[in-house]
């Protein structure tokens, strides 16, 4: 089980939720599906961690967003061939 960043409860499960995300050049938004998330049954918050949401970052600054649909699933965002090795912009 996990804790609930938002009130503690330790009755947190993981999910996989829709995400909206602005593309970087803020040309567009587009729809990412199955997100791992968490949603705490408690409070009925259901938010994306931390660390999920630096990858997704970080993917859009390594990939050619310009060749994205507007809308596919986590995993075949994650497997987009890279253009870059790392993303320079991140300090």
């Amino acid at each position: 089980m996990l804790i609930c960043n938002w009130c503690q409860h330790e009755g947190a499960v993981e999910a996989q939720k829709t995400a909206f995300w602005e593309l970087p050049d803020g040309t567009r938004a587009v729809e990412i599906t199955n997100v791992p998330s968490i949603q705490c049954p408690n409070c009925e918050m259901t938010y994306i961690d931390d660390d999920i949401i630096d990858e997704i970052e970080d993917q859009f600054m390594l990939i050619d967003t310009e060749k994205l649909p507007n809308s596919f699933t986590y995993q075949q965002f994650m497997n987009q061939p890279k253009l870059l090795k790392k993303n320079y912009f991140k300090f």
